[in-house]
């Protein structure tokens, strides 16, 4: 069967062979050659017909990954998975224009070398998506990839499979497979497109995945941006609202279920405020969720798997010593954890150790530890002794403290008196760092990231470069050169001896 016979059936298929994802790769890369960077006028279209695409689709969408997760709330499903399309498209369709525009170098006519840098589409971007926001975390770096002139190739997540079965479709109605196409498929699918000798490739997902698809990139040298996870620190300030933090922190820690690379795995309070703290949240926890077994808002966890994953870290941790607090109704306690629906009870864990597995896993659940702390330099020096976490946190004014944790401490991004509000503000990177990621995107930054920036410059020097060093120029000239570098030796050492 060819690609033209196939046409729509090829986004549909499931765990499709290495060959068929590298013919789909050759046709996408054969269209790009021949078309050439597309123009203004075609790039809008192709994002708008991939927005429109998905939004015709939304209630199906949601309808899906409602039963994918055996429970997740209408409002969570439109609100983070579709409606996260518009403001890419919005920025993307006010800005491209200049985006695209070629940028003059100042003052290199002057040195006979006038220069601009061209802005062009690498050619086939890989997309590689996460099961806990499997839309949005793929439509979004999606449009900014079509928006820089690209082809798309993305791979859904096999986990939510009902949703990848709607959305490749919903794609299929409006794209072409040489714009975009969307693969399902489990591990051995995801392997392969791994391998794929893509232009670029993003992921989004666990940094033990990450790790292996940035392994198999590099054999082909494609360049890779991840977009991964960590144990997300949030830090109490001595002069913290209380009530406003737990309020915060528990509504991020409980959304989705807590499936959220964004959300806060522990919380460092100052040591005479813990048991307030504990009580806030406790309090703010059954405010969002008066009772929680049965409540039709709550995000299940997504699979049996994770729920065993989440439920065994708990287990781990109070058989060695922790402290965990169930925050539910006391008619609730003997009935949670409820395998058969995925619902862990939000639990609050304090007296944990380094040797729980906890310390080190990232949780991926409704659960959040909670340590108490003296000293500012503990912190900072827990933080920065396990790997670079994709957000930090910090509740209280914009004090020394503050300054200084925000100064000495390594993370991805920083929000101060909320949590994940630095991620997808317009004009500034989202990324991790470390093994939270690498590379970023959104808005401008995601245009450039699918981008190639290439210099162009043309000569009006009378002598051409290499000339000026061929013969019969010598001596004199080398002489020259050594005083230069002389003169600059001099000026520095004359620096060293001030400082």
């Amino acid at each position: 069967m060819t690609l033209t016979e196939a046409h729509h059936d090829t986004v549909l298929e499931v765990d499709p062979a290495a060959a068929l994802q590298r013919e789909l790769l050759d046709t996408q890369r054969s269209a790009f050659l021949t078309e050439g960077p597309p123009s203004l006028e075609v790039r809008l279209d192709r994002i708008d017909r991939f927005a429109a695409s998905i939004l015709e689709h939304a209630e199906e969408l949601s309808e899906a990954l409602d039963a994918d997760f055996g429970s997740r709330p209408r409002l969570a499903n439109l609100a983070s998975d579709i409606v996260g399309v518009l403001p890419a498209l919005t920025q993307v369709r006010d800005n491209l224009a200049s985006w695209m525009q070629d940028k003059e170098i100042g003052g290199s006519a002057a040195v006979g070398a006038p220069t601009f840098v061209q802005t062009r589409p690498k050619g086939v971007v890989g997309v590689i998506g996460p099961w806990n926001f499997p839309v949005g975390l793929v439509a979004h770096p999606a449009i900014e990839a079509l928006a820089a002139g690209n082809r798309v190739m993305i791979k859904f997540s096999e986990i939510p499979e009902r949703t990848a079965e709607v959305f490749a479709r919903a794609v299929a109605t409006r794209m072409t497979p040489d714009e975009v196409t969307v693969i399902r498929g489990g591990a051995d699918t995801a392997s392969a497109f791994s391998a794929l000798p893509f232009d670029h490739l993003i992921f989004t997902g666990s940094p033990a995945v990450g790790a292996l698809v940035a392994e198999a990139a590099g054999k082909n040298l494609v360049p890779v941006t991840l977009e991964l996870g960590g144990k997300n620190p949030v830090v109490l300030g001595a002069d913290a609202d209380l009530d406003l933090a737990a309020e915060r922190i528990s509504g991020t820690r409980l959304m989705n279920g807590g499936q959220i690379c964004l959300c806060p795995d522990y919380v460092f309070v100052p040591r005479d405020r813990v048991d307030d703290f504990v009580g806030a949240y406790e309090k703010s926890v059954l405010t969002y969720f008066p009772t929680y077994l049965d409540n039709p808002h709550v995000t299940s966890i997504v699979n049996d798997r994770n729920f065993d994953r989440v439920t065994a870290l708990i287990t781990d941790a109070t058989s060695k010593g922790a402290n965990a607090k169930m925050i539910v109704t006391p008619d609730e306690r003997g009935a949670l954890p409820d395998r058969a629906r995925r619902r862990i009870a939000p639990t609050l864990l304090l007296g944990v150790t380094p040797d729980m597995a906890i310390t080190t896993e990232e949780i991926f659940g409704p659960v959040i530890v909670v340590y108490p702390y003296d000293d500012l330099d503990e912190v900072i020096a827990y933080v920065n002794s396990y790997p670079s976490p994709l957000a930090a946190y910090w509740f209280g004014s914009d004090s020394e403290d503050y300054r200084t944790f925000i100064t000495r401490a390594t993370s991805g991004g920083v929000t101060r008196n909320d949590l994940a509000l630095h991620w997808g503000i317009e004009g500034a990177p989202s990324g991790g760092i470390g093994r939270s990621g690498m590379g970023a995107y959104s808005g401008k930054i995601g245009f450039q990231t699918f981008s190639h920036r290439r210099t162009v410059t043309s000569s009006t020097a009378p002598l051409g470069l290499a000339a000026a060093m061929m013969p019969p120029a010598g001596d004199n000239e080398a002489d020259a050169v050594a005083r230069l570098i002389q003169q600059a030796c001099d000026a520095i050492k004359e620096r060293i001896d001030r400082s």
